[in-house]
């Protein structure tokens, strides 16, 4: 028997958009995971230099934008050190929301992924308000609610530069109408400081993001010793749960793995995160080989698709409340199929506890 879910029915996310088939953080790529099925679209958010938020992964623009081909922004390169990583590059902060609409946007794996080549040149950024009217339009047109999870990075560097981005942030999910606890729309971060601070002026949902190693950027900067794994305790879990609602972790914490890549057996981290009322979305499947376990691989090429449906199985079986995923059709079907075959959950869902309440701004 599986263990027991805190809902009824696991949450497919299109990670950036379905990334597997278009550059990500696109509104075709957000379009077409919706379109696909998925339940909600996940996507990461930046600041600009005039403070609108833009969905793009990293800081810097390289690996998915022509920026180096617009000669008029070749003096804009430039090195800086970001969450403790030195970076030659072209950064978002760097450039107003007008200049980074000149840019278009690419695929980030070109070699692996050359399909999605083919729309460079064609797809603009996005900023969130547009994502987040895209993803209203379409939920008025297929008459389901798709929801958002927005995933705020480097927020202790950005603070570092003087660019909020938690007022921004619920400014535009407020213009929205969605910065409320009933909302499809949460909130994520590898930073529990800037999380506890959205916290203590919202009721949005959160998630609390967990790597499999390392600790939290924000964390390091202030000098305490913290890591994810001491996050990943029942202790941590406990005083997680005091501002977030979930935890996204990385998915070779529900699934382990031996030192060949095989899956090994399930760790803990559902079980434990449960019994702290916290919901569990893994991240990131995807099915090229390169990204699978052993066992799951069609061959040893990088690029070669394997078998992610028997992944999304397996983490079904482990529990988890949410995949977030590059490829939503294949483990859209892979749910189906997991439901169908009664492999689901045959206990009832346990009651979700109170949600907390907003404190004084």
């Amino acid at each position: 028997m599986s263990i027991p879910s805190l809902i009824p029915t696991p949450a497919v996310v299109g990670h950036r958009g379905a990334s597997g088939q278009r550059p990500e953080h696109t509104l075709d790529a957000y379009r077409l995971a919706i379109r696909m099925g998925a339940d909600d679209i996940e996507l990461d958010v930046v600041p600009t230099k005039d403070g609108v938020l833009v969905a793009r992964h990293d800081a810097s623009l390289f690996a998915t934008t022509d920026v180096a081909e617009h000669p008029e922004f070749a003096d804009r390169r430039t090195t800086r050190v970001i969450d403790g990583d030195e970076l030659d590059d072209w950064f978002v902060e760097d450039f107003t929301f007008d200049e980074l609409r000149t840019l278009r946007a690419r695929e980030r794996f070109r070699k692996v992924r050359r399909a999605n080549t083919t729309y460079h040149g064609q797809l603009l950024i996005p900023s969130l308000d547009e994502v987040l009217t895209l993803v209203a339009l379409e939920s008025t047109f297929l008459d389901r609610t798709v929801g958002v999870l927005i995933e705020l990075k480097h927020a202790a560097h950005y603070a570092e530069q003087g660019l909020d981005v938690v007022a921004p942030l619920l400014a535009t999910l407020r213009d929205h109408g969605v910065d409320h606890e009933r909302s499809r729309v949460m909130v994520m971060c590898f930073e529990p400081t800037v999380l506890r601070q959205i916290a203590a002026q919202s009721t949005v949902g959160i998630i609390q993001l967990l790597d499999k190693k390392g600790r939290p950027a924000d964390l390091a900067a202030a000098g305490e010793k913290i890591r994810y794994a001491d996050l990943l305790t029942p202790a941590g879990l406990s005083a997680i749960r005091e501002y977030a609602q979930g935890i996204g972790v990385h998915k070779e914490l529900v699934l382990e793995r031996d030192e060949d890549g095989r899956t090994s057996g399930v760790g803990r981290v559902v079980t434990d995160a449960h019994s702290a009322w916290l919901t569990v979305h893994v991240w990131t499947l995807r099915v090229e080989n390169r990204w699978l376990p052993l066992e799951l691989r069609s061959d040893d090429r990088p690029g070669h698709h394997g078998d992610l449906a028997a992944e999304a199985r397996m983490m079904l079986d482990a529990g988890v409340d949410g995949l977030i995923t590059d490829n939503p059709d294949i483990v859209l079907a892979a749910r189906a199929d997991h439901l169908s075959a009664g492999r689901a959950a045959s206990v009832p869902a346990p009651p979700r506890p109170p949600r907390r309440v907003r404190t004084a701004r």
